[in-house]
């Protein structure tokens, strides 16, 4: 993820693209129209494998729009702030679809959403403002949360035997989220406290 150069907004021929208008933000959009399908296909019946590969799908839209936001210098303000929000629902909306099909205990989905209220409550303001970069911790709990979510779907739709383990592997990115939580929400008490002052952070 690297910092947004302003000069690469501009569209060829000297016209100047607006900052939503990117590649890479369609592809975030996309992530968000697919949630409802997929949360959907999870609580009907169970994960099946139409669930499974449209949830594989979501997930690897997260990767696309970073990639493609370095690859094509099409990273903005807008993508930093809707990137990091596809992500807290989507991941949100999958637990919750996984606990409703009895695949998932609700604790972790308490977890989750517990520390996301705290963040939008205390830190929200701070990071829409892009005085808040994604840390490597926050990079490395969203990895282990969506690899989590869809090999328990997986799972459950091929391999029962491995739920446990991948239960396990959900507690795993429980933890880091709480870790990376705490972070932001200190990074955040400390620039309103008027600590070290940062160049806004536009990332993907």
């Amino acid at each position: 993820m690297e910092a947004l150069d302003p000069r690469r907004t501009a569209a060829p021929h000297g016209t100047r693209r607006p900052d939503w208008a990117t590649i890479p933000n369609a592809v975030t959009l996309l992530r968000f129209l697919l949630l409802l399908p997929v949360c959907v296909l999870l609580v009907d019946g169970g994960p099946d494998p139409l669930a499974v590969v449209l949830l594989l799908v979501w997930a690897l839209t997260d990767w696309v729009d970073g990639l493609l936001a370095r690859a094509l210098h099409q990273t903005s303000r807008t993508g930093a702030i809707i990137d990091p929000i596809a992500d807290r629902l989507g991941l949100v909306g999958v637990v919750l679809s996984l606990a409703l099909a009895g695949v998932l205990s609700w604790i972790p989905l308490g977890v989750i959403a517990l520390v996301d209220i705290v963040l939008l409550a205390l830190a929200g303001r701070t990071a829409a403002g892009g005085a808040l970069p994604v840390s490597r911790i926050g990079k490395a709990r969203t990895a282990v949360l969506m690899s989590a979510v869809f090999l328990l779907a997986a799972a459950a739709a091929w391999l029962p035997a491995a739920i446990p383990a991948l239960r396990v592997l959900v507690w795993v990115g429980v933890l880091l989220h709480l870790i990376a939580g705490a972070g932001y929400l200190l990074s955040a008490l400390r620039h309103r406290g008027g600590g070290e002052d940062r160049a806004p952070a536009w990332r993907r």
